[in-house]
């Protein structure tokens, strides 16, 4: 799916950290100390004993660390229990976290990093940057508990005035936009925002897509079985129980709560499937005004796109054009008493995470204990980093970059992205399987492929964003606006193809098939996932797997469908695509047997794409590895492995975990990624490489028979 804009921190309230694009859901996602003390003293008292203090740089750990492994355990057997099992004694899951992962534990070094920046330019007023001055005062803001404690529920005042003020529903799509663009969320009714069109990825469209839901997705509201029930039945509860604390009385509270429940799960049925979603071609409906207004008659699209600030656009893409025809019906049906009961909700809900500790608790309460798990609310630091890194990130990673991100570690990167590229095009020059006409397009589109690594080039301007002391929730409401008016001032206009969609500090990478680029920020080239101290055979299985990976996706299920200048378009004979779709289908079969947990198992059409991005991140890693050793060889053995056992021990290494059964859950209705056991053991079970380095016996779990075979 495209990236519409940059969700709110707000509509992260579900999860501390937003979903991955590589890693999975870690670890998708508060105001200023007095002048004279630290606005770290101020939170330290309530951070957990391992993360109590900002680091002036970060830990070292080694990408390949023995002591993380169980070398009690049989490699044929259980490959993931060998590399890992160390890992997981050792790193139990912190009380404020669903999963505790080396993507998640490096994130946090990363943040108390970033949280001595804070510290620093939130105490020091004097000699700062423009930047600096946001960042700080952002920070100063969001740790004074005292005030955020003291106002309440009062910040979130001037939207529940605004909601009540409404005389018709005539008045909806005027309030709604002032709304969406203070909070950025896809909860209010729908998603709004900008996109490379489809049919010509030069150009920014408007975008409207399917939302309205306060769980975590459609099937949260569909299910039959007992445990979806009675997550239904708490998420009521909860929902009550806020309509409490916003001054309703318990009658009224269940009442409205029972209102919103009734038309998120009709929204509910209308929405399409996560699934589904992965077809591009399900995505791309385009519309003028007109013929948008026609899918919502009672709603005044006229009144709302002024309200936005995009009046006399006529070029938009309706994703999901049942969604809006179900929506459309709910407006016409339901009271404006119904509206502004489901409008006051989503208000508090986004608002909740930035207000005073009995909202705060509450909404911890479903969203993080109920949904993953979680035992405690992290500490104010930590969710103060993750605020300003969303918000304002590009200003905070500049600070970031300065010492942790060198030129000579670019240059290391750029150099094994190439060779992965270059393992690409073998691959696909030799395929048996492929034409030559596919073949002539898919080496056009990676030969188009952009690298962007570390940070970007031109660094984004925030002197228009208004940052007070004084004013959690206000920063975070004009933080919103500023991106979603930056996003929507795109519309008509050429792409800028230098942005990036994460921060530097950002512990991930992706790729993005309309740009047709690979993005890796500075914060995951860092031991333990890239380390230049040691040899170069864990580097190339875990961040050479990794290039790969994201190289991959710009040819798996949903990357494939578009072409070298990111349009959607058939570049495949009808034979070749037959041959690729068979070929998949290998991997659906067999990620569709492993259990996530309890009775559920994975759902592999939806965990298609990364399953096909892992397979083929390894494929060429494994290529690129052997081309870098022919030139510089490995050392014979280091603490007594072979360079390709410390290959494959390197690549299972990124993905040691501990994750809580509820999470566990969650990830499998909503995360298109497998649980990590299986981004290893599934995926090491494919190649022939992997049984000669540990010399398996054909047969055993690691070394089936019969294998999957896609690049």
């Amino acid at each position: 799916m495209p990236i519409i804009h940059k969700k709110s921190f707000a509509a992260l309230a579900v999860g501390l950290l937003a979903a991955s694009a590589f890693a999975q859901d870690a670890a998708p996602p508060k105001a200023g100390a007095p002048a004279a003390s630290s606005a770290a003293a101020a939170v330290t008292a309530a951070s957990s004993p391992a993360a109590a203090t900002p680091l002036a740089r970060l830990p070292y750990t080694p990408v390949l660390d023995v002591s993380s492994m169980d070398k009690s355990a049989d490699p044929c057997v259980d490959f993931y229990q060998y590399s890992c099992g160390g890992w997981q004694k050792n790193n139990p899951i912190p009380a404020d976290q669903s999963s505790w992962d080396v993507y998640a534990k490096m994130a946090q070094d990363n943040r108390r990093v970033l949280w001595g920046i804070l510290d620093k330019f939130a105490t020091q007023t004097d000699g700062r940057t423009v930047s600096q001055q946001k960042i700080g005062d952002a920070f100063a803001a969001c740790t004074n508990d005292g005030l955020t404690q003291q106002l309440g529920a009062a910040p979130m005042r001037p939207e529940l005035v605004l909601i009540d003020g409404m005389k018709s529903k005539k008045d909806l799509p005027a309030v709604l936009a002032a709304l969406q663009l203070n909070s950025g969320d896809d909860g209010l009714f729908f998603n709004f925002g900008s996109a490379q069109d489809f049919a010509d990825s030069s150009r920014v469209i408007a975008f409207a897509q399917q939302g309205g839901l306060g769980m975590p997705d459609r099937d949260y509201y569909l299910k039959t079985d007992a445990k979806s029930k009675e997550l239904r039945e708490k998420y009521v509860a909860h929902v009550a129980r806020m309509f409490q604390l916003m001054g309703d009385g318990e009658a009224d509270a269940k009442a409205h709560a029972d209102t919103v429940m009734s038309m998120e799960t009709a929204l509910a049925k209308g929405s399409m499937t996560l699934v589904d979603q992965r077809d591009p071609r399900h995505l791309f409906h385009p519309a003028n005004e007109r013929k948008l207004q026609s899918l919502t008659p009672v709603f005044d699209w006229k009144s709302y796109l002024a309200g936005m600030g995009v009046a006399g656009n006529d070029r938009f893409n309706v994703s999901q054009p049942k969604f809006f025809q179900t929506l459309d019906f709910q407006l016409r049906m339901r009271s404006l008493d119904d509206i502004k009961t489901y409008l006051r909700w989503h208000v508090a809900h986004v608002s909740a995470p930035f207000l005073s500790k009995p909202f705060v608790d509450e909404n911890f309460d479903y969203y993080r204990k109920t949904l993953r798990g979680v035992t405690q609310v992290a500490p104010l630091w930590q969710r103060c980093v993750v605020l300003i890194d969303n918000q304002i990130g590009e200003a905070l990673g500049q600070e970031f970059v300065k010492e942790n991100f060198s030129p000579e570690l670019k240059a290391k990167t750029l150099h094994m992205t190439q060779q992965i590229q270059a393992a690409m095009e073998g691959e696909i020059r030799n395929l048996d399987w492929m034409g030559p006409q596919t073949k002539q397009k898919a080496l056009e589109k990676l030969h188009g492929m952009v690298n962007k690594i570390g940070y970007p080039d031109k660094w984004r301007d925030y002197a228009a964003l208004d940052i007070k002391r004084d004013d959690l929730l206000g920063n975070v409401q004009r933080g919103d606006a500023f991106e979603a008016r930056r996003q929507l001032a795109k519309i008509g206009k050429p792409v800028d193809h230098s942005e990036w969609g994460m921060t530097p500090p950002t512990v991930n990478a992706y790729y993005d098939g309309q740009m047709n680029d690979i993005n890796f920020p500075a914060g995951v080239l860092q031991p333990p996932l890239f380390d230049a101290k040691l040899d170069d055979a864990p580097n190339y299985g875990n961040t050479g797997g990794t290039i790969g990976h994201e190289l991959t996706h710009g040819f798996d299920d949903e990357g494939r469908q578009f072409d070298a200048k990111g349009n959607l378009k058939n570049w495949w004979t009808p034979k070749d695509a037959a041959e690729f779709e068979k070929r998949t289908t290998c991997l659906t079969d067999q990620y569709g047997k492993y259990i996530v947990v309890d009775d559920v198992h994975i759902n592999s059409k939806l965990t298609l794409g990364e399953d096909l991005a892992d397979f083929g991140g390894l494929v060429l890693a494994i290529i690129a590895y052997k081309a870098e050793v022919a030139a510089h060889p490995a050392p014979p053995s280091v603490d007594g492995f072979s360079p390709d056992q410390r290959f494959f021990i390197g690549m299972a290494q990124w993905a040691c975990a501990n994750t809580r059964p509820e999470q566990l859950r969650l990830q499998a209705a909503t995360n298109p990624h497998s649980p990590n056991v299986y981004r290893v053991n599934g995926l090491v079970a494919n190649f022939k490489e992997f049984e000669t380095a540990f010399s398996c016996k054909p047969g055993q779990p690691m070394a089936p028979v019969n294998r999957c075979r896609v690049w």
